[in-house]
C-alpha cells in the first residue's frame, strides 16, 4: 500500500510505537523477519523499541546478542544472504563502527561482487543524534558516512508516521538499509526551544499511524510547507526545528524532508530551488563533510544559474560531541533564524 493510499483507521503512536509497529507487522507478514541485538528480546530494547515481540514471535525470530556489534552486523549479513531479513539493532550509533567493515566490504557489495545472485535484504537500526545529554559516546550523527558507500541505503525518519512507513519499505527491500532514528524526537517533537518542554507526539498530526501495513518509497522526500522565498532541506529533528524557525521569522519558505539520504530525491530538491532562487541546509551532524556538503554541491551543480544568493548551512560544530554544552552545540532556532535572513539578505557567512 503507498503512501498515498494510507488506511483510514489510526492511533496516536509516538516514534517508538510507530517504530515496534512496523516491526511487528513485518514479522507478522513474512516468517523470515527477524529482530535482534543488544537488550532486543527479553528486554524490548534499551529504548523499548522492541517491546513484546519476543512474547509475541518467540525467541527464534526477536532475541539478544551478545555486546558485539561487528557480531550483530556479520550475523545479520549471513542471515540476509541466506534469505532471511535481518533487523539488526545498533543500540547507539555511536557503537556502529566496529561493524563498519561487514557493512562495506560485506553487506554493501555482494550483490555486485555476485552478478546480482546473491542479495542482502537486512536493515540496521540504530538511534542517532544528540538532545538527551548523552554524551560523545551517545549522540554522534554518523549519516554522511553510509551515504558515501555505494550499496547502502540511509534513512532518516522525522514523523511517527513516516518511521513506520519508511521501516516497512526498508525491511521489504532487496539491498541493505542503515535505518537511522533521531532518538531526540521518540517522544515528541523538538523544535529545538529548549526551556520549553517538549509536546508529546500526540497533538501532532504525523502521530496518526494505521496499526496495519503501508509503506512510504524509499527516494522521495516529502514537502511539509510550501513557499516561494527559501528552501530548507531537512532531515530528522532539524525538521521541527526548520519548521519553528520559518513560522517565527515569517519567511515564505518550501521546507523539504529529506527522509531518505540515499537514494535522495533529488528532483524534489531541484524543482524547489529553482523555484526560490535560495536554499538553507540543516543538520546536525559536525559541518565538515557532512551530508550538507553534498547537498549544497548538488544544488550548486544543478542550480547555479537560478541562485540568488549563496547556499548558508547550519550545522552541529566540528567539534567532539559535548556534555554539558550540548544545547548550544544543537542547531536551534537562533541560528536557523541567522541563516534564513542572510540568504534573504544575500550575504554570504557562516552559521
Amino acid at each position: 500500500m503507498s503512501e498515498e493510499n494510507k488506511p483510514q483507521e489510526t492511533k496516536p503512536k509516538n516514534m517508538i510505537q510507530a517504530i515496534n509497529s512496523a516491526m511487528d507487522v513485518a514479522m507478522d507478514r513474512d516468517p523470515n523477519v527477524c529482530v535482534f541485538g543488544e537488550d532486543v528480546g527479553y528486554y524490548g530494547g534499551v529504548f523499548r523499541a522492541t517491546a513484546g515481540l519476543q512474547e509475541k514471535y518467540g525467541k527464534t525470530r526477536a532475541f539478544d546478542t551478545p555486546i558485539n556489534e561487528c557480531g550483530i552486523i556479520g550475523v545479520a549479513v549471513g542471515m540476509a544472504t541466506y534469505g532471511l531479513r535481518p533487523v539488526a539493532e545498533i543500540q547507539f550509533a555511536d557503537y556502529i563502527y566496529p561493524g563498519l567493515d561487514q557493512i562495506v566490504s560485506e553487506a554493501a557489495r555482494l550483490r555486485y561482487r555476485s552478478a546480482g545472485e546473491f542479495t542482502v535484504p537486512m536493515v540496521i537500526r540504530s538511534p542517532f543524534g544528540g538532545g538527551i545529554f548523552g554524551g560523545q559516546t551517545h549522540s554522534q550523527s554518523p549519516e554522511s558516512i553510509f551515504t558515501h558507500i555505494c550499496g547502502i541505503k540511509t534513512v532518516i525518519p522525522s514523523t511517527p508516521y513516516d518511521a513506520k512507513g519508511l521501516l516497512i519499505a526498508a525491511i521489504e527491500d532487496p539491498d541493505p538499509v542503515v535505518f537511522f532514528e533521531p532518538k531526540r524526537i521518540y517522544n515528541g517533537p523538538f523544535d529545538g526551544h529548549y526551556d520549553e518542554p517538549v509536546q508529546p507526539w500526540s497533538k501532532h498530526p504525523a502521530s496518526a499511524v494505521p496499526d496495519e501495513h503501508y509503506v512510504i518509497p524509499l527516494g522521495k522526500a516529502n514537502t511539509l510547507r510550501e513557499g516561494n522565498d527559501v528552501t530548507l532541506l531537512v532531515y530528522g529533528t532539524m525538521v521541527h526545528v526548520a519548521l519553528r524557525a520559518v513560522e517565527e521569522l515569517g519567511v515564505d519558505a518550501d521546507v523539504i524532508d529529506l527522509r531518505t539520504l540515499l537514494p535522495l530525491d533529488i528532483e524534489a530538491i531541484e524543482n524547489s530551488v529553482k523555484k526560490t532562487g535560495r536554499c538553507v541546509i540543516m543538520h546536525e551532524a559536525t559541518r565538515t563533510s557532512g551530508f550538507g556538503a553534498e547537498l549544497a554541491a548538488l544544488v550548486q551543480e544543478r542550480c547555479f544559474y537560478h541562485l540568488e544568493a549563496p547556499v548558508q548551512r547550519v550545522t552541529g560544530y566540528d567539534t567532539p560531541y559535548p556534555h554539558s554544552l550540548e544545547w548550544a552545540y544543537f542547531p536551534g532556532p537562533v541560528r536557523t533564524r541567522l541563516a534564513l535572513e542572510r540568504v534573504m539578505e544575500d550575504v554570504s557567512g557562516q552559521v
